[in-house]
């Protein structure tokens, strides 16, 4: 791809067109394959690693900077790299059943290109539009492919955790693991897990999801309270 057309596709990207995004996955399908097949053999189909590299390689197309002094392939190459591994990382100690994997490879990219296309975080709406899955199977993936660790990691500012929250600080010895938390965050009504997704497992504020959810900060603050009650119901 000549140099001036890529950077015109390059720039047409980053500003949400579609189609060149397209031009650009489609000028770098190998580039693309030749690091997915360095994951081959890990659980995963080839065209389930191909299209998270293409989430991967969409990120590069966001962030990439000619100011760095490198070529975009050479930049692309770790992002592309990375995307993969995180998955087959986060993926390691459950085991997740195959169309939750395919769900999530499909929630990623789609999220990856409304971003592009919209210049913000898309709506639980949005994603359910673009994919064709209902708001609580998006739920669902994203929360069956979380990490482990984000049960104990810190929630922004306000640094909280979502064990806090949930178990009594004294019987945390006596607590159930992250397991049972999960599954019960997994039997809440679709509002109520889409707002612990969002504030506990992507460390959001309550405004920033808000406007994902496309309601009130006070609407996800009642949310919030009634799933924090009901998961506490469903751990005692």
């Amino acid at each position: 791809m000549k140099s001036a057309y890529a950077h015109e596709l390059l720039s047409a990207a980053r500003e949400g067109d579609k189609q060149a995004s397209e031009k650009l996955l489609e000028a770098n399908s190998g580039l693309i394959w030749s690091i997915v097949r360095r994951y081959y053999g890990r659980g995963v189909e080839g065209e389930d690693l191909y299209q998270l590299g293409c989430v991967g390689f969409l990120k590069a197309v966001q962030t990439f900077d000619e100011a760095f002094g490198a070529r975009f392939s050479t930049y692309a190459v770790p992002k592309i790299s990375g995307e993969i591994r995180r998955f087959l990382r986060d993926d390691g100690p459950v085991k997740l059943s195959r169309s939750i994997k395919e769900r999530s490879v499909m929630i990623r990219s789609a999220r990856e290109i409304l971003t592009q296309r919209l210049g913000r975080e898309p709506r639980l709406s949005e994603l359910s539009e673009e994919t064709g899955l209902r708001m609580e199977e998006i739920a669902d993936a994203e929360l069956a492919t979380e990490e482990v660790a984000s049960l104990q990691q810190s929630l922004g500012e306000e640094g909280l955790r979502l064990q806090d929250t949930v178990f009594d600080p004294e019987a945390e010895e006596r607590a159930l693991d992250f397991l049972a938390l999960r599954e019960a965050v997994a039997q809440l009504p679709k509002r109520e897990k889409a707002v612990i997704d969002l504030r506990y497992y992507r460390g959001l504020t309550q405004t920033a999801a808000a406007k994902i959810l496309g309601v009130s900060q006070v609407q996800v603050s009642r949310l919030e309270r009634r799933a924090l009650q009901n998961l506490r119901k469903s751990l005692q």
